[in-house]
């Protein structure tokens, strides 16, 4: 919903204001109700005029917010300051984000928390609870109309080109009776509160509503803020609402109490992801993409590592239009191919029913008032802003001499056929804008609604320290250390079914606050969140915000399930770490010899430049070392923070960033939050020195080092704080995959290019794979093929040798889910054995004048290599894609 631009007001010249003279300080902008005194403040909207704070002592604080700041009465700006400074870090910790990769080449978006709560009191939230519910039974009547008898369309309540002509309108479902009996399961709906004081529905969201992970978090977070404020004011709690969700989703649904219900995500790539996996983290949900699921037989089974598990009931966060791409959008890679004919079926649950999204439209808000009369019998109790719909003659002629007092909102949003855009405020326009979005209406009328502008509410925000540079042009005192400042606000309000036609309203829900600048509501444009305090003069239901208790059924089965793309990113996890810190060692390397005291030997440079080659951390036609030094020193360096083209460190971390945020719920807060700073450090010190145009090797060297510091804490909580499950040993199997692959690669090129026979070449080998210590305290600088064999391929206590590596690898394969007790797996014996590996034959050389060491140690590395290669494929085919099974049907 648009509104006004904010003015910030003035703050009284206070040498220690306290919080409730900061509040006192605060006045709505004209013409918009402020939620701190519960009136409209004098004026006009239309003026967008500042008030000024002489208002205060003529309209004191509501009760309720009067209480609020009573409790902060010993608050200074110092104080409230440093609040919002915990919370921005509390936010930030918990890695609580809304756009993970909306822009690739930057850093996460955190999500926007103020610090205020928006509270409602008992009396108008007792209003809203009765009209939203009203409203859901409405919609559950009308969706059950429009795919069954259709009688609204035939009777004329309800335009069918509303319905039918809607892209979300969905042909294959007509008929189909929902399994449970129920449609909507879930629905938001957006309200504001106008300069009267009175609550109106400005729009609904049916089909995956988002903001129920989101405001849990708020309200963890902001509850732990004001814990004294929060249980004297008899705010109303979450936990029973949710868990009355989950009861009702297993109990309708085909398995009923043992029902496996799972959350359908488009994936890390959604704004909202992070809501995603939280939710199903609180919920015991598996959280499931699309590619995680596969029907059998008109039922839906989960891939894990154990096989294909039923799933019974979906909790979908996927547009319906992307659900199945055999039926619907064929280009959907969000989907499962067959999901509707298993709805249809009535072999699984999805909620909401797909179908719904011809609700969301604005248009059908100005039928609703009759269709309630029709259906329900009854009259709206909670009213909708006037809305005019273009295809209606008459509507289309009342509301064109409005349209400079309305907004215009496209009736099929989003939709692939129709006329789409972003809502658009009629007051902001100019008259020759007005004239051409006039014409625009009358030419397209069916594709444009418009509905009545409203002035939203408004709410008290805390702008810190930091946020006061920005804000003291618009009227803020010069030098302040922060200040409360009103923001619009509109509140999202969801019910969800608690039973068969039965639904409940969660008692919150998630305010949307405008920017400093902003005219629209929206997380896009800029603007924030706030937790919102439902109030009761009733009893309090003190069920705590945890999940229930699992039977020890439930969490026998919770434990061994993993979805089969949960295991395969912590198997490229394990891989793309592991080819990060090759990268790390392999550069690094590469700079020192090229920049050594001593000019390295010519087997050594063809060493170096084959295999940065071999690992893209030069493009391919760059010139070798050997041709050209400075040239492919200046090659490397560049390609350091590259994400394009050469493979380097910066690819590697960033893959490794990517791999883990798919898994994010597995990692520890600490976890992440290195790998985060480990990426974002790396592409700015590359960007710096890339501006700057004084990159140097030693500059270079230096960022590798820190790099490589961040990279041992990732390696290290990979190591000491992940539980040692399948999950955790896939993840190490791509390590050690990787592992094997390098270590084989460079001893290959090593032997072939005769580096390894040169004091210099020797050392280089040793030290990329960390034995200079050994080498030193052992060999005294001995080189030699037995020195090699010993450091590099058959020492049992280097866990970088040939042969540690091979064991380790053979024993987490062995144990895998498919390994039966005591037996190892069949994916183990792809890797050869090092018991059977024999010295002497090993050190038998070639010809004299040969390089390539002997023909058993050249024939081992090419066995190794090939293991790798195996491995990874058989692991894919097996756990990932379950190739194997494409014939098989599972049946029940």
């Amino acid at each position: 919903m648009t509104d006004a631009t904010q003015s910030p007001l003035a703050a009284p010249a206070l040498s220690q204001p306290d919080a409730l003279a900061l509040a006192l300080a605060c006045v709505a902008v004209p013409g918009h109700f402020d939620e701190l005194r519960g009136a409209t403040a004098p004026g006009s909207a239309a003026t967008d005029a500042p008030a000024t704070a002489s208002n205060t002592d003529e309209s004191p604080l509501t009760p309720v917010w009067a209480q609020f700041f009573e409790h902060l009465s010993d608050q200074t700006a110092a104080d409230l300051n440093q609040r919002a400074v915990n919370l921005a870090r509390q936010v930030r910790d918990n890695g609580v984000s809304y756009n993970v990769y909306a822009d690739e080449g930057g850093p996460q978006r955190p999500w926007s928390l103020d610090l205020f709560p928006l509270i409602v009191d008992p009396g108008s939230w007792q209003q809203i609870e009765a009209g939203v519910l009203q409203r859901m039974r409405l919609l559950e009547r009308l969706m059950a109309d429009v795919y069954g008898p259709q009688q609204s369309l035939m009777q004329g309540w309800l335009p069918p080109a509303l319905v039918q002509g809607h892209p979300g309108y969905l042909r294959a479902m007509h008929g189909v009776k929902p399994v449970g009996g129920m449609h909507l399961h879930i629905a938001a709906f957006d309200l504001a509160r106008g300069p009267d004081g009175q609550w109106w529905v400005v729009g609904q969201r049916c089909q995956a509503p988002s903001g129920l992970g989101y405001l849990l978090e708020n309200r963890l977070t902001i509850a732990s803020q004001f814990p004294e404020a929060f249980s004297t004011l008899r705010v109303q709690r979450l936990a029973a609402t949710y868990r009355a969700l989950m009861d009702s989703l297993k109990m309708m649904s085909p398995a009923g109490p043992d029902a496996h219900l799972a959350l359908l995500t488009p994936g890390p790539y959604n704004e909202t992801y992070f809501e995603h996996a939280y939710l199903a983290r609180y919920l015991g949900l598996s959280l499931a993409e699309g590619s995680d699921l596969i029907v059998r037989d008109e039922r839906l089974y989960l891939k894990t590592l154990q096989g294909l598990v039923p799933v019974h009931g979906l909790l979908k966060r996927v547009d319906d239009e992307y659900l199945d791409p055999l039926e619907l959008r064929a280009d959907s890679t969000l989907g499962v191919p067959g999901l509707l004919q298993a709805v249809r079926a009535g072999n699984v649950l999805v909620a909401n029913a797909p179908g719904s999204a011809f609700l969301e439209s604005p248009a059908l808000l100005g039928f609703l008032p009759a269709l309630s009369r029709h259906l329900l019998g009854e009259e709206l109790q909670l009213p909708a802003l006037p809305t005019w719909w273009g295809g209606e003659r008459s509507a289309l002629e009342e509301a064109l001499p409005r349209l400079g007092h309305s907004v215009i909102k496209a009736t099929y949003p989003g939709s692939p056929v129709h006329n789409g855009f972003d809502a658009v405020l009629g007051r902001s326009l100019s008259a020759n804008e007005l004239d051409e979005w006039a014409r625009r209406i009358v030419g397209q009328s069916e594709e444009h609604t418009l509905q009545a502008y409203l002035p939203l509410s408004q709410i008290p925000t805390w702008q810190s320290a930091a946020s006061a540079t920005s804000t003291t042009a618009a009227g803020a005192p010069s030098g302040a250390t922060g200040h409360v400042l009103p923001r619009s606000v509109m509140l999202r309000v969801f019910v969800v079914s608690d039973g068969l036609q039965s639904w409940r309203v969660l008692p919150g829900g998630l305010a949307r606050v405008t920017g400093a600048t902003a005219e629209v509501a929206a997380m896009q444009r800029g603007g924030s969140s706030a937790d919102v305090w439902a109030l009761t003069r009733g009893d309090l239901d003190t069920t705590p915000l945890l999940p229930p208790p699992m039977t020890a059924a439930a969490l026998t089965q919770r434990k061994q399930l993993m979805t089969s793309r949960a295991a395969e990113n912590l198997f490229w996890l394990g891989r793309y770490t592991e080819r990060t810190e090759n990268a790390l060692r392999l550069a690094g390397l590469a700079l020192q010899c090229l920049n050594g005291e001593e000019p390295s030997s010519p087997s050594l440079l063809a060493w170096l430049g084959s295999m940065a080659l071999a690992n893209t951390l030069v493009l391919p036609g760059v010139p070798s070392p050997i041709q050209a030094r400075r040239v492919f020193e200046r090659s490397l360096i560049t390609s350091l923070g590259s994400s394009e083209g050469a493979t380097s460190v910066g690819y590697c971390l960033r893959a490794l960033k990517m791999a883990a945020s798919t898994v994010r719920e597995r990692l520890s807060q600490a976890h992440w939050r290195v790998i985060v700073r480990a990426e974002e450090e790396l592409f700015a010190g590359c960007a710096e020195h890339a501006s700057n145009g004084d990159y140097s090797s030693q500059a270079a060297l230096q960022l590798l080092q820190s790099t490589s510091d961040q990279l041992a804490a990732i390696t290290g909580a990979e190591l000491e704080r992940m539980t040692r499950d399948d999950g955790w040993r896939l993840l190490s199997i791509g390590q050690h995959i990787e592992r094997l692959g390098f270590l084989t690669s460079a001893l290959a090129r090593g032997l072939e290019t005769g580096s390894v026979h040169t004091e210099g070449g020797f050392e280089a080998m040793t030290s990329l794979f960390d034995c200079s210590i050994p080498l030193h305290a052992q060999y005294q600088h001995s080189p030699g093929i037995a020195a090699l064999l010993d450091l590099l391929v058959l020492a049992p206590d280097n866990l970088r040798s040939l042969a540690r590596v091979a064991s380790t690898l053979r024993g987490h394969l062995a144990k895998l889910a498919d390994s039966a007790p005591g037996q190892p797996g069949a994916l183990s014996w792809r890797v050869p054995d090092p018991q059977t590996w024999d010295r002497a034959q090993l050190c038998e050389t070639r010809p004299a004048g040969s390089n390539e060491g002997s023909f058993m140690l050249n024939d081992l590395l090419r066995q190794c290599s090939a293991a790798a290669r195996e491995a990874s494929d058989a692991i894919s085919s097996t756990y990932f894609t379950h190739s194997g099974e494409i014939n098989q049907s599972l049946g029940t």
